[in-house]
C-alpha cells in the first residue's frame, strides 16, 4: 500500500513538472462561478441595505439643522442624511463588487478547475481507462483528494490487471491440458471482455 501511494506521488510530481503552470480560461464551470459570484454580491447588497435601514431607523427621533439656499432648515436627521447615506452606499457598494467579484472569480477560479479535471479525467476512469493519474497545479485546492483518487486508480488497475493474469494463466492451462473446447472458448471470451473493457 506504501508503495502504491509513493507510485502515486511520483507520477502527480512529474505531470506537474511537465505541464503548463498557468490555467488561461478563468471561466472554467460558468453556472458554478456565476452562482457562487451573484451569492456574495447579493450577500453585499443586503448588508448595504441593512445599514441604510437601521441607520434610517435609528436617526428618526433626532432633527438636524442645515441650510438650504440661505435659509435654516430644520428636519428630521433620517430625511436629511437620507441622499448622502444612499449615494455613500451605492459607491461603495460599487467599488466593493468589483472587488468582490475579482476575488470570488480567482477563488472559485481554485475550485471550478480541479472539478472540471475531476469530471473529464474520472469520465475516461469510469470507461476503463485505467491508465489515468489525476493531475492538478501546486496552488489549486483539493491536492489531497487528488492523491487519494489516484491511489484508488492505481489499486483498480493492480486488481484488474491481476485478475486479467490468472485468466491468461488459466487459459494457457486449459490449452495445455487440452480441456474442452468450449471452456477454453469461454476463456478467450472473458479474456477478450477484460481488454475491451478495461485499458491497463
Amino acid at each position: 500500500m506504501r508503495e502504491k501511494g509513493i507510485r502515486v506521488k511520483e507520477h502527480t510530481k512529474m505531470n506537474q513538472e511537465n505541464r503548463p503552470h498557468r490555467r488561461k480560461q478563468y471561466f472554467i464551470k460558468k453556472r458554478f462561478q456565476f452562482r457562487f459570484i451573484l451569492k456574495f454580491c447579493l450577500l453585499l447588497l443586503g448588508g448595504v441595505v441593512i445599514s441604510t435601514a437601521l441607520l434610517f431607523f435609528l436617526s428618526k427621533g433626532t432633527l438636524t439643522s442645515s441650510f438650504r439656499d440661505s435659509r435654516l432648515v430644520i428636519e428630521n436627521t433620517g430625511s436629511a442624511i437620507l441622499p448622502a447615506v444612499i449615494y455613500t452606499n451605492l459607491i461603495t457598494l460599487a467599488l466593493i463588487s468589483i472587488a468582490v467579484i475579482a476575488v470570488t472569480l480567482f477563488v472559485s477560479h481554485k475550485i471550478a478547475g480541479p472539478m472540471y479535471r475531476f469530471e473529464s479525467e474520472l469520465r475516461e476512469v469510469s470507461q476503463g481507462n485505467l491508465t489515468k493519474h489525476i493531475t492538478l497545479r501546486e496552488e489549486d485546492q483539493m491536492t489531497d483528494i487528488v492523491d487519494e483518487l489516484n491511489a484508488m486508480i492505481v489499486s483498480l488497475h493492480d486488481r484488474v490487471a491481476d485478475i486479467q493474469s490468472h485468466v491468461d494463466r488459466l487459459a494457457e492451462t486449459a490449452d495445455a491440458q487440452g480441456l474442452p473446447a468450449e471452456t477454453r472458448d469461454q476463456l478467450k471470451q472473458l479474456q477478450k471482455r477484460i481488454n475491451d473493457k478495461f485499458t491497463l
